[in-house]
């Protein structure tokens, strides 16, 4: 088991229980108990745990993981469902990014010159600065260490003085019935970009399907495309909601 898959596995006993001991960690992912006690050290300085005598406790938000984290985890899959969306996205002067690690190797793949992009994500607009001539709007609000993310109540209101020709989005999850956030102040940004954009583009590989989360941002038939890495089989109840989905 790798150390994200034992992070997961970490994070959601922790979601159930609260608290756990390295020993009962090591014993439920059957590895050691100094394999636990790095990966809490690792998880702790990401801002998922906080260490206590003898084992962790959850962090409130966590349900949100690191970026860092999710830009690692099924890179290839990434890959394939960005190398599927370059060939999909319409002309545009202003765009809207949400902080998915996923939309982060959208941007390190496009050239945005001579756009106005504002994103929610530091990592994106790190990566947009490096740039020539881009015109990169943050908006204020709270950041968050664990997910380097702008949200809350603020960065909302200003969202809602923005109109954008375009937003590019991917998600926690996806069903027949929307695409799912895991956070309800990552749901309730990506909601208002949705609502004050022109055309919008969902993105998002294989393994998000049918995964659980909490937030619906969207129904399937609100976004104007849905482009993934999925094969048709997967994609067969997605497809039957009747929304303009590709996979290629």
């Amino acid at each position: 088991m790798s150390y994200f898959e034992r992070k997961q596995e970490i994070l959601d006993y922790l979601k159930l229980n609260k608290t756990a001991s390295v020993e009962e960690l090591a014993a439920k992912l059957f590895v050691s108990a100094a394999t636990i006690r790095r990966d809490l050290t690792e998880m702790q300085r990401l801002g998922l745990v906080e260490r206590s005598h003898g084992g962790a406790v959850i962090v409130e938000g966590s349900d949100e993981i690191s970026i860092f984290i999710r830009k690692a985890k099924n890179a290839r899959e990434k890959d394939a469902a960005v190398t599927a969306m370059l060939h999909h996205i319409p002309d545009f002067q202003t765009v809207f990014i949400d902080n998915s690690s996923t939309c982060l190797a959208l941007v390190e793949r496009m050239n945005f010159s001579h756009k106005t992009v504002v994103t929610n994500g530091m990592h994106i607009a790190l990566c947009l600065a490096r740039q020539d001539d881009v015109n990169l709007v943050i908006p204020g609000g709270e950041l968050r260490y664990n997910t380097t993310a702008v949200l809350g109540s603020m960065a909302q209101r200003i969202l809602d003085d923005f109109r954008f020709d375009l937003s590019l989005m991917s998600c926690a999850a996806v069903d027949e019935a929307g695409s799912y956030e895991v956070s309800l102040e990552t749901m309730q940004i990506k909601k208002t970009a949705l609502s004050h954009s022109r055309q919008r583009l969902l993105l998002f590989d294989r393994t998000k399907i049918g995964v659980p989360a909490t937030y619906r941002t969207a129904a399937l038939k609100d976004y104007d495309l849905i482009v993934t890495d999925a094969e048709d089989e997967l994609l067969e109840p997605l497809r039957s909601a009747g929304v303009n989905l590709v996979n290629h």
